[in-house]
């Protein structure tokens, strides 16, 4: 197949394409469950394979794709007969950065396959779990798993080929709650990435049932609270959401073509321009930002992207200053051209596509800050005089441009004069980006900072849902508005 799709590219070279990649899928498959109130609602296993092919021509794009391999000159056909018809319409002519040809493997780590485990084997672990949860006052209990597995190879016409083998294991637990008033809480768990591998092997019974029964007693604690108050006070944001945080008003709004303005028709642009980069205080000094893409173990790192670029370590905000973006080849040479100087210095290789039926476009890959200087937890909390300790994302409301922000937490304990008073429920707390990143007055150190998996972020039209990673510190914002 690969010397087919060599020929194949070469076919399309000599009609006069000045660029030409392919992405086989030989497999990609997947397996869920989901217990609810101990009934497995869900057991469903996929798998599919297929190719997707694009063409560059005269400054435009075409791209096909089809499961069905049996006649490529056709596959190929479509996708240089669609970039030949854009090609006469094209506005701004495509450019590519320069990038090395490559030849190499990656292969994710992963001791167990997933999908070799029997399926006994996983519902005895979501019994236990549904055990655990079923408590007095949990109204609702859900725990699941998800698997996913595929080989990509890549092959484009500047001569590189690349394989890649990904393997990813999602787990969540999750209860509910009635309050006095009729008011429903939830409480989830979503372990963040442990260990160096991510295979089956990631799902620890033990690890998952200390979980288990703190998030029971802490649903309860909320069920218990009173509301939280309306009031300007310190946020000092666990992991649990302040990945969200990291995720909304950094991840999204720092993606190349969303400051481009190529999202704003259905997951918005960003109130980044190209003049912001290297001027703009996104936030205080405190504040390091990274797209890193070489963390060994978490679904933001894939050895490299679907430009054939490889995986980097990306600094996005240095000490406060807006330097990066999330970019890939073709974006990097429009913004440099659009801003007439040299802003970025070739691809961050991030330019993922979710599917061999799906065009690749920048995607996070671990949008990570920087652990600090200002302690643990417990420290953080002692020189905190008035605030307020939040976790776990309940909802979410951004600005379309990625401007503000209104968050809604899971659990919130308000802090008085050094010391954890009382937990509260309907913790919200809210802010414009820019200013509430420059309150960011401490961020604790490496004991704090965890990596959280986002298995269902979207963007795109058609819609295109990608995996990633977060590694987030405990970070406390001076001033914001909470209860609101």
């Amino acid at each position: 197949m690969i010397d087919q799709i060599k020929q194949q590219i070469e076919r399309l070279r000599a009609r006069g394409a000045t660029y030409v990649d392919t992405r086989w899928y030989p497999y990609e498959e997947t397996n869920s469950l989901l217990m609810w109130n101990g009934n497995l609602k869900d057991t469903s296993s996929s798998r599919e394979s297929g190719i997707g092919v694009r063409v560059l021509y005269k400054g435009a794009w075409g791209f096909s794709a089809s499961s069905d391999l049996s006649n490529l000159n056709a596959l190929y056909d479509k996708a240089f007969d669609n970039a030949r018809v854009a090609a006469e319409r094209v506005t701004f002519p495509v450019r590519l950065a320069e990038k090395e040809s490559i030849e190499a493997k990656f292969e994710s780590p992963s001791r167990i396959n997933p999908f070799e485990v029997t399926l006994a084997d996983k519902v005895a672990f979501l019994r236990e779990m549904d055990r655990l949860l079923d408590q007095p006052g949990v109204t609702q209990r859900v725990s699941k798993l998800d698997f996913r597995r595929k080989q990509i190879i890549f092959v484009d016409s500047e001569g590189s080929q690349i394989e890649k083998v990904i393997t990813d294991v999602f787990a969540g637990l999750e209860v509910n709650g009635l309050d006095s008033e009729g008011g429903m809480h939830e409480r989830k768990f979503n372990p963040p990435r442990r260990g160096d591998s991510r295979g089956w092997e990631t799902i620890d019974l033990r690890y998952f049932s200390e979980n288990a029964e703190r998030i029971v007693r802490e649903l309860k604690e909320t069920l218990q609270a009173e509301r939280c108050p309306v009031d300007d006070r310190s946020v000092i944001l666990l992991p649990g959401i302040m990945y969200l945080q990291t995720h909304e008003t950094i991840g999204h709004a720092l993606e190349l073509d969303r400051i481009l303005g190529y999202e704003l028709a259905f997951a918005g642009g960003s109130f980044v321009t190209l003049n912001d980069f290297g001027k703009l205080r996104y936030g205080s000094e405190k504040l390091t930002a990274r797209a890193d893409a070489t963390l060994l173990n978490t679904p933001g790192s894939f050895g490299y992207d679907d430009d054939g670029v490889p995986a980097q370590d990306n600094l996005l905000i240095d000490k406060g200053i807006l330097v990066g973006a999330i970019s890939g080849r073709q974006m990097v040479e429009e913004a440099n051209a659009k801003a007439r100087r040299a802003i970025f210095n070739g691809s961050s290789g991030a330019n993922r596509a979710t599917a061999f039926y799906r065009v690749p476009i920048e995607r996070m890959t671990n949008i990570n800050i920087d652990p600090g200087n200002d302690g643990t937890l417990e420290d953080i909390i002692r020189n905190t005089e008035k605030g307020i300790l939040l976790d776990g994302d309940r909802s979410w409301s951004i600005g379309s441009n990625r401007e503000q922000f209104h968050f809604g937490t899971e659990a919130g304990w308000l802090v008085e004069d050094g010391r954890i008073t009382r937990p509260v429920k309907n913790a919200t707390y809210k802010g414009a980006t820019v200013p509430f990143w420059n309150s960011l007055s401490a961020v604790g150190d490496r004991s704090t900072w965890e990596v959280c998996y986002v298995a269902n972020c979207g963007k795109g039209q058609p819609n295109q849902i990608m995996q990633l990673g977060h590694g987030v510190p405990v970070c406390r914002f001076d001033n914001v508005r909470i209860g609101e």
